[in-house]
């Protein structure tokens, strides 16, 4: 009776031990899972990129035991870029919660203006100085322009050499308005629009900030519109 019961031990022992582990793995999180969640969110984020958005998540610490988790968030610090080299937490808040970080590269192969002659600083640019290449927009500095039409009939705010990438803080608007010129200033409010003369102390381009001088004397900021209005949204 003993040895029969020392057989059927022997036999429960390793099932039980595997049933243990079974269940144990059941409740530990599916760690290639996170990476998943990681590139759906940084292909949502980077939706309305222009061109074609390759998506590359990095390799998850296999050593971790994260208690499985129904609903994984992934999330950014504020102000982080979701493209280029950046990095994606994932984090649980129930049943019990953690935070993983992830290192991802997310390229954006797309059109970009560059400079398709030596451009001078000042230099009204025109189409023919300019030229679209091809390359990942999420390599470069922020502001790249990607449309000829953003470029058009600015002006450098240094010389450029040919082939150089043009962005929006190297190009300065054409002014619409000028210093020491008389504008219209146009107040707006909900249910109200009132406008009155003043005079500009500074020059800017279209949807830019200037000071005026009003006929009183009072200085107001407002934004820079065609036709030398300044605009004041109340």
């Amino acid at each position: 009776m003993k040895r029969h019961f020392a057989a059927l031990l022997a036999l429960a022992l390793p099932l039980a031990c595997a049933h243990a582990q079974t269940a144990a793995s059941a409740q530990r999180q599916n760690l290639p899972a996170l990476r998943a969640v990681v590139e759906q969110y940084l292909q949502t984020q980077s939706a309305g990129l222009p061109g074609q958005v390759l998506v590359k998540v990095g390799a998850v610490d296999q050593r971790m035991s994260l208690p499985h988790c129904p609903a994984p968030e992934a999330f950014q610090q504020p102000g982080a870029r979701p493209w280029g080299k950046t990095t994606v937490g994932v984090r649980c808040t129930a049943p019990t919660a953690w935070t993983v970080y992830i290192q991802a590269q997310v390229s954006v192969l797309a059109d970009y203006v560059a400079a398709a002659v030596p451009l001078a600083q000042g230099q009204p640019v025109e189409q023919g100085h300019l030229v679209l290449m091809k390359g990942d927009i999420a390599a470069m500095p922020n502001g790249i322009l990607t449309d000829m039409a953003q470029a058009i009939g600015r002006t450098p705010t240094i010389s450029l050499p040919a082939g150089t990438a043009l962005r929006a803080d190297t190009l300065r608007s054409k002014p619409v308005v000028q210093q020491g010129q008389a504008v219209r200033l146009v107040s707006r409010g909900a249910n109200f629009s009132v406008s009155a003369e003043a005079k500009a102390i500074g020059t800017a381009g279209e949807g830019q900030v200037v000071q005026v001088r009003t006929q009183s004397g009072t200085v107001v900021s407002g934004t820079a519109r065609m036709g030398g209005l300044v605009e004041v949204v109340l």
